[in-house]
């Protein structure tokens, strides 16, 4: 068994991890979970959170 057996190894067990992830991704059982984190910025208050910005000339911070 040389380097080259190593490699081509190496490359058949990467593409079976490729293809056994595609399958994990769309598979029925995983759809409802990906459409409910697709939907979590939508699901954030309306309410705008105060941000301090800092000035370049000095520390004192001004609220937005």
């Amino acid at each position: 068994m040389d380097i080259n057996d190593v490699r081509a190894a190496y490359t058949v067990i990467m593409f079976v991890v490729v293809i056994a992830i595609y399958f994990w991704a769309w598979s029925k059982k995983r759809k409802q979970d990906f459409n409910e984190a697709a939907n979590l910025p939508f699901t954030e208050p309306d309410k705008p959170s105060s941000v301090t910005r800092v000035s370049d000339n000095d520390n004192s911070g001004e609220k937005l």
